[in-house]
Formats: structure tokens, sequence, C-alpha cells
């Protein structure tokens, strides 16, 4: 480093909070401003904000979310394709493997959140250039899996590329650009990361009916490529320019044992297990109930882009509420409401033989439910446990949504057998134990947290 160099970065350093955006920080009862008061760092550990990198932040991880979440949220129109009676890709005995094909949706999904438990630890080593590398290499591991996929002749072949090859990929390129936007916001945190996780349903609602009409023009093999080159066009940039984190100092990637037994961070673990697991079931399936209960294929996939965009847009209000409210307060309001549209819309649609208008209230309903502790759990997790673990603990919750992720949908996928309106009863309660397990775990985090910061506070 060169003496210049190191001189603007002692001056970074030290440079005070009042030299810094007013917008986005909380001030005390003297004006001055000041971090969170549940992080644990001071502002010397930190380097300052400006108003051009929050911005660059915002747009970055807004169209991270959108291509990598997105992406993953749209598998469904590729599953309801692949086991079609007139797919041309695959053999015909596909349509009677429904699980295995679900499964490589999940697995893409899965090692997208999963894999924080290895990339957190390899971008801590590596500082902001190898981390920019990790992303670009990320971003052709994508595309790589979406290339070779259009190869693919077996539902192995797609497992392998779409799902474990992409999977990997969009990890390495979420994590090094996510983990670092709760750092740049403080008081709006919530409204901030609402709006870089509202994301995943933009890039679900453009994403479905794309692939839709991709398919039916050009094919799935020609799809699969167009989506190898559109992801190059787009993540590229954003990897090469990715802001970097704003601690100094390298901070901690590993749980300490201490903190892996505080019941806050257990049953938060248990918390994202189960509401990843939950939370993709409806939208795995979502095309394919569409389909049994008689509309078409197209609608179906219209349908998933409706509630990708009505998850999109409530993910801003869940962050804004979050900020008003409490944010602990709003994530066990929105998994509270996930239960209820879950066993008041889509399992009363399966007892009263496809129900079509129950079906449809439950994707608009769930949309705008669901998205809720997507948008508030980064936050939550800095808030409970401070900006200086939030690496480590985020990334262990990122990698337990993995797991979950993993294990909804196939599993969901065994309940269900052949697709028939009768047989998703099951499945749909299975998906409703799954989420009131997350419910009955952020409800334990939240007491719990009040009783290690000695103190109840309504807003929270």
């Amino acid at each position: 480093m060169s003496p210049s160099t190191d001189s603007i970065r002692l001056t970074a350093i030290h440079t005070t909070n009042r030299s810094l955006p007013h917008t986005f920080e909380p001030e005390t009862e003297n004006g001055a401003s000041q971090l969170d008061h549940h992080t644990s760092v001071t502002a010397s550990e930190l380097w300052p904000i400006t108003r051009q990198r929050q911005m660059l932040v915002l747009i970055s991880a807004f169209l991270t979310t959108a291509i990598t979440i997105g992406f993953n949220q749209a598998y469904g129109v590729f599953q309801s394709y692949y086991i079609s009676p007139t797919q041309t890709m695959l053999p015909k005995s596909t349509s009677r493997d429904g699980a295995l094909v679900a499964f490589v949706g999940t697995l893409g999904y899965g090692l997208t959140w999963g894999g924080s438990i290895f990339v957190n630890p390899v971008m801590a080593r590596l500082g902001v250039r190898g981390t920019r590398w990790l992303g670009i290499t990320g971003v052709v591991g994508m595309s790589a899996g979406f290339g070779l996929a259009s190869l693919s002749t077996q539902v192995w072949h797609l497992l392998l590329t779409q799902g474990l090859l992409f999977g990997l990929g969009s990890s390495l390129l979420y994590f090094p650009i996510l983990s670092a936007a709760p750092e740049y916001f403080t008081a709006h945190r919530g409204s901030a990361m609402g709006f870089i996780l509202s994301g995943a349903g933009i890039g679900g609602l453009v994403f479905s009916p794309l692939i839709r009409v991709l398919i039916s023009a050009i094919g799935p093999r020609w799809t699969l490529r167009f989506l190898c080159f559109l992801n190059l066009i787009i993540s590229l940039p954003i990897a090469i320019s990715a802001a970097p984190s704003r601690f100094v100092e390298r901070r901690p990637t590993h749980v300490n044992l201490k903190l892996a037994l505080k019941p806050a961070f257990l049953f938060s673990a248990g918390a994202a297990f189960f509401q990843a697991g939950g939370n993709g079931l409806p939208l795995t399936f979502l095309p394919e109930y569409s389909v049994a209960i008689g509309y078409s294929a197209s609608f179906g996939a219209t349908l998933l882009a409706v509630s990708n965009g009505v998850n999109s847009v409530c993910r801003v209000i869940s962050g804004y509420a979050g900020d008003k409210w409490g944010r602990q307060n709003t994530l066990i309001l929105t998994v509270s409401l996930s239960v209820t549209f879950v066993l008041g819309f889509w399992l009363t649609s399966t007892a009263a033989g496809g129900n079509k208008i129950l079906w449809v209230l439950f994707v608009v309903f769930y949309g705008a439910a669901g998205g809720g502790y997507n948008a508030l759990f980064p936050t939550t997790v800095a808030e409970v446990f401070g900006l200086q673990a939030y690496p480590s603990v985020s990334g262990f919750m990122y990698f337990m949504r993995g797991l979950g992720t993993m294990f909804g949908s196939p599993v969901g996928g065994k309940i269900l057998g052949e697709s028939r309106v009768s047989n998703y009863r099951n499945m749909v309660l299975f998906d409703s134990a799954l989420l009131a397990g997350a419910a009955i775990c952020v409800v334990v985090v939240r007491c719990w947290d009040a009783v290690e910061k000695r103190g109840w506070k309504w807003k929270a």
C-alpha cells in the first residue's frame, strides 16, 4: 500500500460521524450521529458512508437479488415443463419423477443460501479484490450452469448443472454483495433491506412469464442458453463494481460456542430452517397446482409472476413497517399470517375440489405475507446479534435456510406423489406445520432477546 493510500485510509478511519450524510443515521438526544445502539462497533472501526456509495449498494444488491433469487423462484415454470407430457428435452418417464425434478430447483435455491457457510470465511480472508473475483467466478458458474443444462438429456444432468453448478455460482455472487449491504444503513436499515430484497419478487415477476414465453417460442434448450448470456450481461458489471465491507479490520466468520448455545441463536436457526422449507414449497408447486385445478400452464406461470410481484411490493412495505413498529414485531406478524393463509385458502381450496377463487386469493395474500421474513431477517440478525457478529451469524442462518429449502420441497413432492388435487391436502398440512414451527421460533427469539437486554420494549 502506498503512503498516499495509507494517509487516505487513516483519514477515513478517523472521520467522525458528524461528517457523514445525516439521512441514514439515527441521532442521540444531543443531536450527535451514531450507529444503531444494538451494534457493538464504534465509528472508528467503520469506513465512512457516502450517499453515492449507498446508492451503489442499493442498486447492485437489488439487481443481485433479482438475478439470483429471481431465477430460483421462477424455476417452477421449468418444473412444470419438465414433467409435462409435451416436453421434448427429457425422457417421457420424467413425468413420474416430480420429486426429483423439484429437487433440481431446490438444490439450486438451497445452495444459493447454504453456500454462505463456506463463502463468508473465504471472503474474510481474500479482502476486497479477492471478494470481487469471487463474485465474478459466481457469475461464470451461474451462466455455465444454464449453458450446460441446455445440453441435458436426463434429470441427473439437470441436477449437476441447473441445480449444483448454478446454485454454487449464485452463492458466490450473492454473499459478497449482500453481506455488506446492512452495514451501509442504520436508522433506515429495514427500509433499505426491504427494497434490496424486493428484487427477489421483481426477478420472479419478470423471469416467470419470460421463461414461459421463451420455452413456447424457441424451446427449452435455447431458453437456457438465452438465460446464460442474459446473466453475463447483467451480473458481470455488478460483480466488478461491488461495494466492499465498511469494516476496516477483518471480522469473525465462525460462530463461537458461547453464542451458538444461546436460546436466541438456536431458535433463530430453527426459524431459518422451518421458514425456508415452508416458504419455498408453494412457489415450487404453484404452476403445477394451477394446472391440476384446471388452469393452463401459461396462466400458472402468470400466477407465479403475480405472487412474486405482490411479494416484491410487500417486502418494501415490511421493511418500512419494521422501522416504524419494530422489526421483530413485523417479522412475527408476517410469519403468522403465512400460516393463516396456507390453512385458510390453500388447504380449503384442496378440500373444495380445487376451488379456483380460493387459490387465486392464496396466491395474492400469501405473496404479500411470505416476503416479510425474507425482508426483515437480515435486519433482525443485525439487531439481535450486532453488526460485528453479522457475517458469522447470518452466514450460519443462511446455511440453515439452504438446508430448509432442500428439505421442504423434495419432501413435499414425495408426499404429493402424482399431481392430483386430492393429493395436495397432506402436502399443504406439511407446509403449514413448517411455517407454524417458524412462527413459534421467532416469538421465542423476540422474548429471549428482551430477557437478554433486561427490558421489554414494545418496539423491537
